[in-house]
């Protein structure tokens, strides 16, 4: 009977969204995220075997985490409550906001994924595409290549381009990133909703 593991995935996974949030991808290294928690450097490759892959589980977990009620709000038919996801989700969760909507996927990990770690990248991206998909559906009555740029417009785009001016420059999220999100979103479904 082995002994029981004294770190474990979660750990290291929160020692790298510590770091990546306060320094940036070239702060995360793997002796970086060792010492971050107090952990022998082989500890880490133990679990990971590479830093590519230590941030693509680290990027897949901050998503799904983003997504989950993003796409719950898209399922009840409520636009406006997936438009305030964004700062809201991100007032909760700042360093993972900092991880969702300062990098791209291709600035933490450049190497080969393993297969199950792509694997669940796409399911992530399925499941968006299928939600916003299904919301245009429900909004308009049909899909359109003009309807679908417009709720990508107004869910995605706008919210994570309001949050990211003050992430950006570490600055507190004020309430009227909320407001300006709401307006624009009426302007924009102004003769839907």
């Amino acid at each position: 009977m082995g002994r029981k593991a004294r770190y474990d995935k979660k750990q290291f996974i929160r020692g790298a969204l510590k770091l990546l949030a306060e320094l940036g991808p070239a702060g995360v290294t793997m002796n970086a995220v060792a010492e971050e928690i107090g952990a022998p450097i082989g500890s880490v490759y133990h679990r990971f075997v590479s830093r590519d892959v230590l941030l693509a589980e680290l990027w897949l977990q901050v998503v799904e985490s983003f997504q989950k009620n993003f796409l719950k709000a898209l399922e009840r038919s409520d636009g406006l409550e997936a438009a305030l996801h964004t700062p809201r989700w991100v007032r909760a969760h700042p360093k993972e906001g900092k991880v969702l909507l300062l990098y791209r996927r291709d600035e933490l990990s450049r190497g080969e994924w393993p297969d199950d770690i792509k694997a669940h990248a796409v399911k992530l991206a399925e499941e968006l595409n299928t939600g916003i998909r299904s919301f245009v559906t429900q909004m308009f009555g049909r899909m359109s290549r003009r309807n679908l740029n417009r709720t990508v417009f107004v869910l995605i785009d706008v919210p994570h381009a309001a949050v990211r001016r003050y992430l950006e420059v570490g600055a507190i999220l004020p309430d009227v990133v909320d407001e300006l999100i709401r307006d624009t979103y009426h302007a924009v479904y102004k003769e839907v909703v």
